[in-house]
């Protein structure tokens, strides 16, 4: 059931119940305690004086009248002397009572005979016409019992004006932590609908407005881990629509020019050669998209924690040698040299299709933003314990203002030859990562190195087995 004032309400009673329960268990405690307490000290009272005026009970029966009313006076109680009738069965009679009438109430008291019995003193609390009183019995020779009966009515009013100013603290003390309460769960409650308040708002895409609460208890921890929350959210949010602006920039320019093309290509004026330039161009505008949707297939598939790559021995001469011969034609349309250079075997653990997709990136990188007449060398050496496949050229190099951000997503150098999507070097870091192993740059004023590091393994090749993101699968987990 759903309690009105939601939390605060909650905390409110809470507190009340638990100051309830300490004061009520504190009353179940002290209030019998301190009755029990009173009653004993008065009936010792009494028995003392007992003991000791019963001494000087006369044998004379005659005599007891006067010697009662004496005891009551200085015991402060009502005394009753009782001859002994028989043992034998116990019989007792009244003789004299201090309390001049009926003797009735008392004639047959059970700690009297109780005394008459054990023949030693006897004490016990004894309820008399809903009264309470103390009673000591004391057997005088083998002729007489003395009953003193005090009232309780003293010690019990003290016990009753604690129990009243127990209830009267009780009270108060419920309705004090009942304000409290209900104060202190309406801060707490506060800061939390501050909370909610921010939640939703970022829920609603609202990251602009910091969450920001000054408490350092858990409430405050809390918020902090919000305000985290938001700003990784907003730089996410950030990310998301750069990549998309990005993404519909790059697949809108090939569109729109392979529009462009076949508006030309229905001019029945066109000429063969004009007409197959066109078709080559166009070609080339559609392979562009086929490799645009590749790479961003590839990045949505790591982004998800789906990109399969398979863990077995490479050796990475023989990707820098094929890699030479597949772009040589490239390089050489481009007018620059390119040469593979391989130190013995090297053998990696690593997926061979992505370990030649990532040099692929690294070479057509160099060959893409590099001047004519550029060397660009592949090579494969062990180097810190890693085995590792390089490229580099001698090139103009890349700014070192620029060098941190090369791995970002569509990004491209400025001022270089503007060519591809920007997304060939971050899907090598990415693709690097997921086989164990990175991509570094190091690059200054004509030099520039692309290196791809990955764990070494020495030959032969052992049993294969697959890494998904880092787990074990089996080898026909490879993607393409």
């Amino acid at each position: 059931m759903r309690l009105p004032g939601g939390i605060r309400a909650r905390i409110a009673l809470v507190l009340v119940g638990i100051v309830a329960g300490a004061l009520g268990t504190a009353y179940l405690i002290v209030v019998p305690s301190l009755e029990r307490r009173l009653v004993d000290a008065r009936i010792a009272e009494l028995s003392d004086a007992a003991v000791r005026l019963s001494a000087s009970l006369p044998e004379d029966q005659f005599r007891w009248p006067e010697t009662v009313e004496r005891f009551s006076i200085s015991a402060n109680a009502r005394v009753v002397a009782f001859d002994v009738l028989s043992r034998t069965p116990p019989a007792l009679a009244v003789k004299a009572d201090s309390r001049r009438g009926d003797s009735a109430d008392v004639a047959e008291d059970d700690i009297a005979y109780r005394a008459l019995e054990s023949g030693d003193v006897e004490r016990g609390r004894a309820v008399v016409d809903a009264l309470d009183y103390a009673h000591v019995a004391v057997p005088v020779g083998s002729e007489a019992v003395l009953l003193f009966q005090a009232p309780l009515a003293d010690s019990l009013a003290t016990v009753k004006l604690v129990q009243r100013r127990l209830l009267l603290a009780t009270g108060f003390a419920l309705v004090l932590a009942l304000v409290l309460g209900l104060t202190a769960a309406g801060m707490l409650a506060h800061r939390l609908r501050r909370l909610e308040t921010a939640a939703e708002r970022i829920a609603a895409g609202d990251f602009d407005a910091p969450i920001v609460d000054r408490g350092d208890d858990e409430i405050g921890q809390l918020a902090h881990a919000f305000d985290r929350m938001r700003v990784q959210l907003a730089q996410l949010d950030t990310a998301r629509k750069e990549f998309v602006a990005n993404a519909s920039h790059e697949l809108r320019t090939p569109i729109f020019s392979l529009g462009g093309f076949l508006e030309l290509l229905e001019d029945e004026e066109l000429d063969d050669e004009t007409r197959r330039g066109f078709l080559e161009t166009m070609q080339g505008q559609v392979q562009r998209l086929a490799k645009l949707s590749t790479d961003l297939l590839d990045l949505s598939r790591v982004d998800a924690g789906q990109l399969h790559v398979v863990a077995e021995p490479v050796e990475l001469g023989q990707v820098a040698r094929l890699l030479t011969g597949e772009l040589e034609h490239l390089a050489a349309t481009s007018s620059h040299v390119l040469e593979s250079d391989a130190d013995g075997q090297v053998w990696s653990l690593a997926d061979e299709q992505r370990v030649a997709q990532i040099g692929r990136a690294l070479v057509v990188n160099a060959l893409v933003h590099t001047p004519p007449g550029t060397r660009v060398r592949l090579s494969a050496r062990f180097a810190g314990g890693a085995a590792s496949l390089r490229v580099e050229d001698d090139g103009p190099g890349i700014p070192a203002a620029q060098q941190g951000a090369v791995f970002e997503r569509f990004y491209r150098i400025e001022g270089g030859r503007a060519s591809g999507s920007g997304l060939g070097l971050a899907i090598g870091r990415e693709l690097a990562r997921l086989m164990g192993g990175d991509v570094r740059l190091d690059s200054a004023p004509g030099r520039t190195d692309f290196t791809l590091d990955l764990p070494a393994t020495p030959p032969p090749p052992g049993p294969s087995f697959s890494r998904e993101n880092g787990s074990r699968a089996g080898a026909a987990g490879r993607s393409s």
